[in-house]
């Protein structure tokens, strides 16, 4: 079941599986993956990050995904990594500077991980946007209703029946598929009508993942 499951993911990261909004996240990702090499040096990283940004503006200014008409005026909230935009009575949208993540297109994979979980807050890739120089993700999700209070307890046992299993504060791994989700905290999860909506995930693929014996990074 964990192998079809991994099988699948693979698929979906690698764009030969659909999942919900995943055709534009897809294209980008599978863009920066040929044109991009990982370097196993820690202190390549920030060079590598630079050229990866410089290759995706590319590709935006190619593909006309820049967004000029963001209401910042409707601002809601912010965390380490993104700011929140009210769009509509129905939406959001979030910018996003992938900042927990060394490179971009380890953010794209978050993304594409997030639909398939919970394809009920999926995230869509509507473009991207600069500010002093910072390049930053458009998403758009949908809007949720807080009714309750968020029991960290359900989190856990949700979680924890889909393999999940809580490792440290807020933190989790799936050690048969490889995968971290992190940062579920009660801002992150919210609750309406008893139903969890998972708003803000943190996905990391670890080599556990990557050395499935049919696929290579």
């Amino acid at each position: 079941m964990q192998n079809h499951l991994k099988n699948e993911l693979h698929h979906i990261i690698s764009g030969k599986s659909q999942v919900r909004f995943g055709a534009t996240i897809q294209t980008v990702a599978s863009y920066l993956s040929d044109g991009t090499q990982t370097s196993p040096k820690a202190q390549d990283t920030k060079q590598i990050r630079e050229q990866e940004t410089k290759n995706l503006e590319k590709f935006i200014s190619e593909k006309a995904l820049w967004i000029n008409d963001i209401d910042f005026s409707k601002y809601v909230s912010e965390g380490a990594e993104q700011r929140v935009f009210l769009k509509d009575s129905d939406h959001v949208l979030k910018l996003n500077d992938a900042i927990y993540y060394s490179y971009w297109k380890d953010y794209f994979h978050n993304l594409l991980l997030h639909n398939f979980f919970f394809s009920d807050t999926a995230y869509e890739l509507v473009g991207f946007t600069k500010e002093n120089n910072a390049l930053y993700a458009v998403v758009q999700q949908s809007f949720v209703t807080i009714t309750q209070n968020t029991d960290l307890e359900q989190v856990k046992a949700f979680l924890g029946s889909n393999g999940f299993i809580n490792n440290r504060n807020n933190d989790y791994f799936n050690s048969d598929l490889g995968i971290i989700l992190e940062d579920l905290h009660d801002e992150n999860v919210l609750t309406k009508d008893e139903i969890l909506y998972f708003i803000d995930t943190v996905f990391y693929l670890t080599d556990e993942f990557w050395s499935h014996e049919k696929y290579s990074r």
